[in-house]
C-alpha cells in the first residue's frame, strides 16, 4: 500500500473515530448500529459482549459515554481493509446511576466491508495514574 493511500485511510479512520465518540455522547444508537460490525466485540471493565448488547446499553442509557477527552491518537493501517486506532482518553461516563471519570487507552479495529468501514473491536483498557 502506498504511503499516501495509507495516510488518507488513517485520516479517514481518525475522523470516523471522532464521529463515533460524538454519536456515543449523543446516544445515537442507530448511527452506532450502522458503524458496528455484526460480529463486533466490546471489551469493558465489566465484561465483553457483542454488537446487539452494546447498542441496547447505549440506547437504554445504562452506559452513557458523556464525553471523551481525546489526548492522543495513534493509527496504523495494516492494509487497505484493516486499520487499528489507539486513543488515550479521559472518559466521563454515566454507568447506571453513577457518573465516573476514567483514563483509558482505547483500541479500535476497523475493517472495510462492501466499501464501508465497520468497527470490529472496541477495547477499553483502564490506565493506572499517579495521584
Amino acid at each position: 500500500m502506498a504511503l499516501a493511500q495509507s495516510t488518507d485511510i488513517e485520516q479517514e479512520i481518525t475522523q470516523l473515530s471522532q464521529q463515533k465518540w460524538q454519536w456515543m455522547a449523543d446516544k445515537d444508537a442507530d448511527e452506532l448500529a450502522e458503524l458496528f460490525h455484526d460480529k463486533a466485540k466490546f471489551v469493558h471493565m465489566g465484561g465483553t459482549w457483542g454488537k446487539d448488547r452494546e447498542v441496547d446499553i447505549i440506547r437504554s442509557g445504562f452506559i452513557h459515554y458523556k464525553k471523551a477527552d481525546v489526548h492522543e491518537v495513534m493509527v496504523e493501517a495494516l492494509n487497505e481493509n484493516t486499520v487499528i486506532l489507539w486513543n488515550q482518553i479521559t472518559l466521563l461516563a454515566v454507568v447506571g446511576d453513577n457518573e465516573v471519570t476514567t483514563p483509558f487507552m482505547v483500541t479500535e479495529v476497523y475493517v472495510k466491508e462492501n466499501s464501508n468501514w465497520k468497527l470490529a473491536d472496541l477495547t477499553f483498557s483502564k490506565l493506572l495514574t499517579r495521584d
